[in-house]
């Protein structure tokens, strides 16, 4: 009897992700647990309609179900529009015989997964992390589009900085930068309300049959459509996002036809004003903001909410710049650090917000500006400050841009001439 229930269990699993094969009206038939109320109901019931999914015999979906590798891979097969160049088979010896084994060799060929990544055998029964997720999702993008696969090196870079509180807490891999940028960049997956990605995380039927809705849009889209990626991409190659996140383009360098974008200054160190110390220019982000809760891009939204403590003012745009600051002595304030390199860029505010806190944000605290002990001799110091720049010609800021020196080496933008 044991035997015979497992066997009856089991075939339920498979009866709840073989394809449907009847009328797309059966398919969209209500299910006991998807009440019309349920977040992801219109993407189960096209998910379904589709053939993706199909329903239990005993007219549930079961949407906080977990997902398997398995199921994952087979759900990928069979929504990719792709063409495999070299279909594979027997690809793994524990899939022998087993229901997902066609589409999990088919998923294998489409290049949503790789062989090398499951040197143990693939136990299509585990649970699918959210960090496999990302993974699959972003390669099989790569292998249908040479963009995607472009920005996948983009996004693999020094300068590569992910929107996720992981990235500065611990707990996402280096190695899943690339990829969780592009999953988030999309918007094929998206982050927990305390700004975590958890890559550890497991996936409901539900929430893979949104994914599944996303997929098939993004597949069939262009990489450089999405700004978030756009962004992304630009962080990853200059350690800035100025260009893609707003109209200002970069000048060139004097008397050459070298554009002086802001990676030529970026991990350069540099001495500060008054001999008071030597400091390195890491990245610099630039929120779209009008309000504390209108926040436009990604990236702003690690650095800025209601609890922002700097008055945003829509003539502006926010600009958040990340430094290295080791000090000669003991004589480098807060004050002090205002005037050291003789840049409003270069040398910005302290700010605090709740974003701060959830993504572990080390940024220039708030102290009283000339005895508040944040700069001390010899100690490294690296952290976030606050800046502006003009968001129209004519702003309040006098210019029309910005120039950073460093050395011999310049980085200039500015807005351009209507």
């Amino acid at each position: 009897m044991k035997k015979v229930t497992q066997l009856l269990l089991s075939s339920a699993l498979v009866l709840g992700m073989l394809p449907f094969a009847g009328s797309a009206t059966a398919a969209t038939t209500s299910f006991k647990d998807v009440p019309a109320s349920h977040w992801a109901k219109a993407s189960i019931d096209a998910a379904v309609s589709k053939g993706y999914f199909k329903g239990y015999s005993d007219g549930t979906f079961k949407p906080g179900a977990t997902v398997t590798r398995a199921e994952f891979a087979a759900l990928l097969s069979r929504v990719s529009k792709g063409t495999p160049e070299l279909e594979q088979a027997n690809v793994f010896r524990d899939l022998t015989g087993h229901w997902s084994e066609g589409e999990v060799n088919r998923a294998v060929s489409l290049g949503f997964l790789k062989v090398s990544d499951y040197p143990n055998g693939f136990k299509p029964s585990t649970a699918l992390t959210r960090e496999e997720m990302a993974k699959w999702l972003s390669s099989g993008l790569a292998a249908q589009n040479e963009d995607f696969k472009q920005a996948l090196k983009d996004t693999d870079t020094a300068n590569t900085l992910v929107p996720v509180a992981e990235f500065y807490k611990g707990g996402l891999k280096k190695a899943a930068y690339p990829y969780v940028s592009v999953v988030l960049g999309t918007g094929l997956m998206a982050g927990y309300p305390d700004g975590t990605f958890g890559p550890g995380k497991t996936t409901t039927r539900a929430e893979a049959a949104v994914i599944l809705s996303r997929y098939q849009q993004v597949q069939e889209s262009k990489a450089d459509s999405y700004r978030d990626l756009n962004e992304m991409r630009e962080v990853g190659l200059t350690g800035t996002n100025l260009t893609s996140a707003t109209p200002y383009v970069y000048g060139k360098m004097y008397g050459t036809d070298i554009v002086a974008s802001f990676d030529k200054i970026t991990e350069k160190p540099f001495k500060l004003r008054n001999n008071l110390g030597t400091m390195t220019i890491h990245r610099m982000i630039v929120a779209d903001a009008l309000s504390k809760t209108n926040v436009k891009n990604l990236y702003g939204k690690m650095f800025i909410d209601k609890d922002y403590s700097t008055q945003v003012i829509d003539e502006y745009y926010e600009v958040f710049v990340e430094a290295t600051v080791t000090p000669n002595g003991d004589n480098l304030s807060t004050l002090a650090f205002l005037n050291a390199t003789g840049n409003h860029l270069t040398s910005g505010f302290s700010f605090s917000s709740g974003a701060v806190e959830k993504y572990s944000i080390s940024n220039l605290p708030r102290k009283e500006f000339v005895k508040d002990g944040v700069f001390q001799k010899g100690i490294t110091k690296r952290f976030w400050m606050i800046t502006k720049m003009n968001r129209n010609l004519g702003g309040p800021s006098s210019g029309r841009g910005g120039i950073i020196t460093v050395g011999k080496d310049v980085t200039s933008f500015h807005l351009p001439s209507k």
